[in-house]
């Protein structure tokens, strides 16, 4: 298992240095943390115009109290232009570990696309490595995309959406150390 993790950190460093692994994390990050937080209710397109900042009283007790599973209470609303931000630091963080696990995989990804060789495998093979991000995108976004087209849905559905979060994660870290350990970095 220390090999493994050794080997992946090794590979990590290789996205890291290349321009084009870096830019293909960041965007993949980026797009997922805003569609996260658009489909959580964090970022919404109900701005007025200006520029402001709300910060609740006592955001410390605030940024603990539960909305629902592994979802809290915002001690912050910014508004810039369309957008208002609704600020809970656990759920940002939350989000900020999914939106890196899901870039690290489609980086690996497509490094397994470009440079097959390198991971020891066929290309098709590092499609694979996207299967979490999916698990991922389905725990955040299912039940919406379920009220979006109408179809209804028993609450054993939609707690079993809820259980989807914890899995995603574990599911994108195994993931990054599968994939990364048969990446050889002499090859990349």
């Amino acid at each position: 298992m220390a090999e493994s993790i050794r080997r992946t950190l090794r590979t990590l460093r290789i996205v890291a240095s290349r321009w084009d692994a870096r830019a293909i994390l960041t965007l993949t990050g980026l797009a997922y943390l805003i569609g996260y937080s658009f489909a959580v209710g964090d970022l919404a397109l109900t701005g007025r115009g200006g520029i402001s900042l709300l910060v609740v009283d006592a955001p410390l007790d605030r940024a603990f109290q539960s909305t629902g599973y592994l979802s809290f209470e915002p001690i912050a609303a910014v508004e810039a232009g369309p957008l208002t931000y609704l600020f809970s630091p656990i759920d940002a963080g939350l989000a900020l570990v999914l939106a890196a696990l899901v870039g690290i995989n489609v980086a690996l990804t497509y490094l397994g696309l470009v440079q097959p060789r390198a991971c020891g495998m066929e290309s098709s093979v590092g499609l694979l490595a996207a299967v979490p991000a999916l698990f991922s995108g389905a725990a955040c976004c299912g039940p919406v995309v379920l009220i979006a087209i109408g179809v209804q849905a028993t609450g054993a559905v939609i707690a079993g959406f809820q259980l989807l979060l914890p899995i995603a994660v574990g599911l994108l870290a195994l993931s990054v150390v599968l994939v990364g350990r048969r990446i050889d970095p002499t090859l990349a």
